[in-house]
Order: structure tokens, then C-alpha cells, then sequence
């Protein structure tokens, strides 16, 4: 592969890249308490007599694939896995972020790609997870997120789980929701109000689009380690993927079910490939790991592709598929160490996802098992 044209000197990893948040413990366990209240009154409150996740809770399919690590990668993008080359069994799950089932027109866009990777050299950082050997990307179709601390993780938590009921008040609803977030439902001071967050919800919402999720490029939100330096990372299709998707643009208003039907087609039709993407930190002044609202710019630091993911034609139509799906966990803690997520909203997420997925599981009757092999899952498609 051609190296790529790079200009600058990648910031280097250090664990105190971030400072501590204070208070944190407090805001984390607040957080957990939320989450966990919601998946034991989601039994009955989502309908389905299961127990469902606080996030990303309707599954669209999990779908089979290979993770080729590529040879010929620049020293500083070819770091921990990603200096090995060679080919993984993969596993993806695409979802809608809010914490609800229900039509895709009354959840919207913001859509996930949780991706797992079968056969890595190395333990995972999860404490109770020492001799399993899969590391998990979990990523949204939009490059920012809108929360950057575990105080207002808290607030996210409740706004998603609130969200229906401020849709079915309208315009009012609207204005209620944008408060709540804001200020925190009303407890915090003016100098505290989440302005930026905000505006980072509101242009996520604006730049994600209806269309086939095989269109979509998907984003790591987050900074995570990236050996010796500090990376996000991103998933897109290939051109010529790309351009082979039939069902591109979805109407929403057409049917409830717009997202899953385009993607089990497709699918059932052709095979898929994607570039996964790094994108090494220049700057921490301009390409800051503790605020999540800003944007990493291309014409500081690009993004080199240091792997390929690809989908071979397959069916995902059936039940089954969706069962599987929602019975794994997927968090990006599930990694080596040298790939560790930094900053405070992803600190909350390691202990937060893994309660979830606990609790989830206990509630619903499922044995909470990371699989060995992608085959332990779903059967191979060739």
C-alpha cells in the first residue's frame, strides 16, 4: 500500500493525557443507577418481555465477516493489533442508538456499528474477561458525541430513556428536551450548562441520513491508545462497495421497518467491503481527547486505513439472526491494553456497559459468555 503523506508528529500516549474528573466515582455509580433501573422496568415498559439495552436496544442484524490487518502499514499507524497482519473472523451488529424498540421513523438516524474481532493475540483489559480473545469497536454514524463527563452522562442516560415521551408532546416536547439536556434537568449552574454538547447533538442529528446502512461511515467518538500515540478511528465502505448498494435512500414514513429490510437485501445480493481507518492525535490543543463535541480535523492528522472489513454475501433475514445479536455485549473496553479508550465518558463506559450487559443477561435468562469463535454465533455464509 502507498504510505500516506503525513506532516506532523503524532502526540504520544501517556496515561495522564486526561485529568481526573472530579467527583467521578459518585457520577459514575448515579449513572449506573439509571441504566439499571431502566433494563429492569424495560421488561414490561418495551413490550417484548425481555429486558432490552439502555443504548442501541433495537438490533437491525448481525452480520458475518473477515478483519484483515494489512501488511505495509506506516510504523506509527502500525501499532499493537494492527502491527500483525493477517486475516480475523468478525462479527457485526448494527443498532439504533436510542434505548427503545419501536418504528425507525419515531427512533431516527443515529445509528450504530458494534464490531467484534475473533483471534486476538493478546488478554483483554476487562477484569473478569482475562482468557477471552476479542476486541470490540463500538461505533456511531457521526465523528462527535454530546456528553463529555460522567456528571452529564447521567443526564444522557435519562434523556434517552425520557425521549419518547418529549416527542409526543411536539413542538413543547422539543423545548423541554433541549432544557432538560442543557441544564442538567434543571440542576446545574448557568457556567456548567451543556451548550456545546448540545450543539453537538444537534449537528450529529442534522448530518446523519436516511440511507442504507452500508453507506454509512461509522466513528469511535471517543480517543482511544494506539500503541505509543493516541488515535479515533472510523469504518467506511470502498468506493466500489459503495457504489455497488441498490436500496441507497430510505423514506422513513414508507413503512416502520426501513433500516433492516434494506440491509438483510443487500446483503442477500452482494458482498461488502470497508476501510477501517486511524487517525493519529496532532495536537491536543486542537484535537483534544477530553471534548468529545469537537470534531478532529482531516487537514491536521488523515485518516489511514490499516484494515479491511469485509461481508461476504449472506442471509441475516431470519429471527434467529436478531436473537444472536442481543445476546452479545460489545464494549470497547473488550480490547489490548495497548488500545485502552481514554478520557472520562469512556471510563464510564467500562463499567457501565459491563453492568448493563450483567444485568441484561441475569434478567433475561441468557448464560453471559464471551464467544471463542465467530462460528459459535452464526454459521459460516459460504
Amino acid at each position: 500500500m502507498t504510505p500516506p503523506k503525513t506532516h506532523f508528529t503524532p502526540v504520544r500516549y501517556s496515561p495522564d493525557a486526561v485529568p481526573p474528573e472530579p467527583d467521578f466515582d459518585r457520577h459514575l455509580q448515579q449513572a449506573i443507577d439509571v441504566v439499571e433501573n431502566f433494563e429492569k422496568g424495560s421488561m414490561e415498559g418495551e413490550g417484548e418481555n425481555r429486558a432490552v439495552r439502555f443504548a442501541h436496544a433495537k438490533a437491525y442484524g448481525l452480520v458475518r465477516g473477515t478483519f484483515e490487518i494489512l501488511d505495509g502499514v506506516p510504523p506509527e499507524y502500525a501499532q499493537g493489533l494492527y502491527g500483525r497482519p493477517g486475516t480475523h473472523d468478525a462479527l457485526v451488529r448494527y443498532s439504533n442508538g436510542l434505548s427503545h424498540l419501536g418504528a425507525d421513523r419515531m427512533l431516527g438516524n443515529i445509528v450504530g456499528m458494534a464490531t467484534k474481532v475473533f483471534g486476538v493475540d493478546s488478554t483483554t483489559t476487562l477484569p473478569d474477561e482475562t482468557a477471552s480473545h476479542t476486541m470490540d469497536f463500538n461505533m456511531i454514524n457521526g465523528p462527535v458525541f454530546f456528553c463529555n463527563t460522567a456528571a452529564h452522562y447521567t443526564f444522557l442516560s435519562k434523556l434517552f430513556i425520557d425521549l419518547p415521551k418529549y416527542r409526543l408532546d411536539g413542538r413543547r416536547g422539543n423545548h423541554r428536551m433541549y432544557y432538560d439536556w442543557v441544564t442538567g434537568y434543571g440542576t446545574l449552574p448557568p457556567e456548567e450548562w451543556a451548550w456545546d454538547e448540545l450543539g453537538a447533538m444537534l449537528r450529529l442529528g442534522a448530518q446523519a441520513r436516511w440511507q442504507n446502512l452500508l453507506l454509512s461511515s461509522f466513528f469511535s467518538m471517543g480517543a482511544v491508545r494506539h500503541g505509543d500515540y493516541i488515535a479515533k478511528l472510523r469504518i467506511r465502505p470502498t468506493e466500489r462497495s459503495a457504489a455497488g448498494v441498490q436500496a441507497r435512500d430510505l423514506d422513513p414514513m414508507s413503512r416502520d421497518e426501513v433500516f433492516r429490510p434494506a440491509l438483510v437485501d443487500e446483503l442477500s445480493r452482494s458482498d461488502h467491503e470497508f476501510d477501517f481507518q486511524v487517525q493519529l492525535c496532532a495536537s491536543l490543543e486542537s484535537m483534544p481527547v477530553d471534548d468529545l463535541t469537537v470534531e478532529w480535523e482531516e487537514h491536521e492528522s488523515p485518516f489511514v486505513t490499516v484494515a479491511r472489513l469485509r461481508f461476504p454475501r449472506q442471509d441475516i433475514g431470519g429471527e434467529d439472526n436478531l436473537a444472536a445479536a442481543d445476546a452479545l455485549s460489545f464494549t470497547p473496553w473488550r480490547c489490548p491494553p495497548e488500545h485502552v479508550p481514554i478520557g472520562p465518558i469512556q471510563t464510564v463506559r467500562k463499567e457501565v456497559y459491563r453492568r448493563s450487559s450483567v444485568l441484561r443477561h441475569e434478567l433475561n435468562g441468557q448464560h453471559r459468555a464471551e464467544p471463542a469463535t465467530a462460528a459459535d454465533v452464526l454459521p459460516d455464509p459460504s
